[in-house]
């Protein structure tokens, strides 16, 4: 198969789910969990092991838990020497970009887990004060879905584009009005309409309190002056830490889209990735890259099973 350059991808919100940090309890990455406790102030270990899906509902401790798993299946990866080709990139979606910069070493451990915890309590304050929602329409042109939110906006209603994650499948954001009118208008763009399970209105407008807190954090936590590529989720373009930009683009991330099929042609395309790695819970990734791009060749580590 040859040493193809690699790419290392990591999920996001969402792909959490209870007991996710069993299948890596007995490797010695699980010491992991540790250093992100003493970062954040909460128990990892009890969290990935033992917390209910009610407690995973919450944006900050969603956020945690599957940074945390990302970590591990990251760590454990390079501890047992898996990749059988140069990782050149990096690349997460929404809250694994956040991994996908520690991977690169653009943060330290320690750095990018505060982030994250900050990150999360900004996001559940924000969605907190302003109720909002977010909805998949699935099987339509991603023309078509911008034009359709777009009149719905017109009409007085908020909602937005919050994730281009796939050819077919675009994720919107806003008001409960706002994406309530395009769940009734979905089908007449031949969408189906999925209402995701979230607290919150994320990569909108609603979100640009969470933006400043974070900013603030961002500011306050250095980052190497040079790391790997990581490419963005707000404009798709790889940034290898020569001339900063992660505090703007970081605070940037939370009101804009997640540009994820442009992301993932990044990779495969200016940065010669011929092989994807998922790292973290599910497979979620893994699935949308089949879709962007067949012809890459993509694996998901969501357990250690997977390294063997």
């Amino acid at each position: 198969m040859g040493r193809r350059p690699i790419g290392l991808v990591f999920p996001g919100q969402g792909t959490q789910r209870q007991a996710m940090g069993a299948p890596w309890r007995d490797t010695p990455s699980w010491s992991i969990t540790a250093e992100i406790s003493e970062a954040t102030g909460e128990d990892i270990a009890d969290l990935l092991l033992h917390a209910t899906t009610e407690q995973l509902r919450r944006t900050d401790l969603a956020q945690l838990s599957v940074f945390s798993v990302a970590m591990i299946a990251h760590g454990e990866a390079v501890r047992r020497g898996a990749f059988d080709g140069p990782v050149v990139a990096c690349a997460g979606h929404s809250l694994g970009e956040y991994a996908a910069l520690t991977a690169a070493g653009a943060y330290t451990l320690s750095a990018a887990a505060a982030l994250v915890a900050a990150r999360g309590r900004a996001m559940r304050e924000a969605s907190g004060a302003r109720e909002g929602t977010m909805g998949v329409l699935v099987a339509a042109p991603f023309k078509d879905v911008e034009h359709l939110v777009g009149g719905v906006r017109e009409e007085g209603a908020d909602v937005w584009v919050a994730n281009v994650n796939a050819p077919g499948q675009t994720v919107v954001s806003g008001s409960p009005e706002g994406v309530g009118r395009v769940a009734e208008l979905a089908s007449s763009i031949g969408a189906k309409f999925i209402r995701l399970q979230v607290g919150g209105a994320f990569h909108s407008p609603y979100m640009a309190p969470a933006a400043e807190a974070l900013a603030a954090a961002l500011k306050d936590t250095a980052s190497a002056p040079r790391h790997l590529p990581v490419v963005a989720n707000v404009d798709a373009r790889p940034y290898d830490g020569d001339g900063g930009g992660w505090t703007e683009l970081g605070t940037r991330q939370l009101t804009s889209p997640v540009l994820w099929e442009e992301s993932v042609r990044t990779l495969t395309g200016p940065l010669g990735c011929g092989r994807l790695v998922e790292l973290g819970p599910g497979r979620t990734l893994a699935g949308l890259i089949r879709r962007i791009d067949p012809g890459v060749e993509v694996v998901s580590v969501d357990g250690p099973a997977a390294l063997d």
